[in-house]
């Protein structure tokens, strides 16, 4: 799923406010302990899996790297009273996550146009590292893993959750199924997926110690269901916004996904690394 004229903010800047009735307001996956639970509360047990992974706590210096619209900012701003800087390369991102934070009178929260693999901040300038569902979206997967382990203070952690490939495809069933990685392109844009143990040995070797490494395919199996119930919801409304074909491609890819999460070649995964304090 590569193309050279892809760029990555464009199609976020074009898709975000369809996300938000297609995915929930914190456009990611869910986590689900029984299958039966709502979106949001399936994404909420996501991003407590992240607070815990990293051991947050008050007056922490926090990077997001690929921020979204600033919902887990201004959340774990608010109930952690940790200072957060948000980064992306979406320009309607970082006018939604500013306008959310003005809105609840967030203080320590800023938002930055920058890039997560060269982002130009000092060294070992954040005690914590979030990187939510945004690596998939980076080329430079290395890039990534060394500009977390560089900004990150001595005894600071990076916990970053995202879709994980379980398996090498290989060729000719890429050719096969082009179709359908071009359906997938269309509605999430492109993605480059890597195994947990890629995610493990690039932390290493960017000199962090991984300490968490957890498989939760299996538990984000029902977040397609409930991806597919907002379209049908919402589809006049995201209709409007990215056009029948955009909803169509969607619908189209949940359906997709979760055939590739069953076979075994796509899944979920979380995992955290600490930097050494000597």
């Amino acid at each position: 799923m590569t193309d050279v004229g892809y760029d990555p903010a464009e199609h976020y800047d074009h898709v975000t406010r369809a996300w938000h009735l297609l995915l929930g307001d914190e456009l990611h996956y869910g986590v689900f302990a029984t299958g039966a639970e709502p979106l949001d509360v399936a994404t909420g047990a996501l991003t407590r899996r992240m607070i815990e992974a990293a051991q947050l706590a008050p007056g922490l210096r926090v990077l997001d790297v690929g921020c979204g619209s600033g919902a887990p900012a201004c959340d774990l701003a608010e109930e952690f009273a940790v200072e957060i800087l948000g980064i992306t390369t979406s320009e309607v991102g970082i006018a939604e996550a500013t306008a959310r934070a003005a809105a609840r009178g967030l203080s320590g929260v800023d938002f930055e146009l920058r890039d997560g693999t060269a982002n130009g901040l000092p060294d070992a300038s954040f005690d914590r590292v979030w990187v939510l569902e945004s690596s998939h979206l980076m080329r430079d997967r290395a890039a990534l893993m060394n500009e977390c382990a560089r900004v990150l203070r001595p005894g600071g952690r990076v916990v970053l959750c995202d879709l994980i490939a379980h398996r090498t495809i290989p060729f000719l069933e890429v050719r096969e199924r082009r179709a359908e990685f071009a359906v997938l392109r269309a509605a999430f844009g492109e993605a480059h997926l890597a195994s947990l143990s890629t995610y493990a040995d690039g932390f290493s070797a960017a000199g962090l110690d991984v300490d968490v490494v957890d498989d939760l395919t299996q538990a984000t199996l029902p977040t397609f269901d409930r991806w597919r119930a907002n379209a049908e919801a919402h589809a006049v409304a995201v209709t409007e916004m990215i056009g029948g074909q955009g909803l169509a491609d969607f619908v189209s890819s949940c359906d997709i996904l979760e055939g590739l999460w069953r076979d075994g070649t796509f899944g979920y995964g979380l995992i955290a690394a600490t930097k050494p304090t000597a």
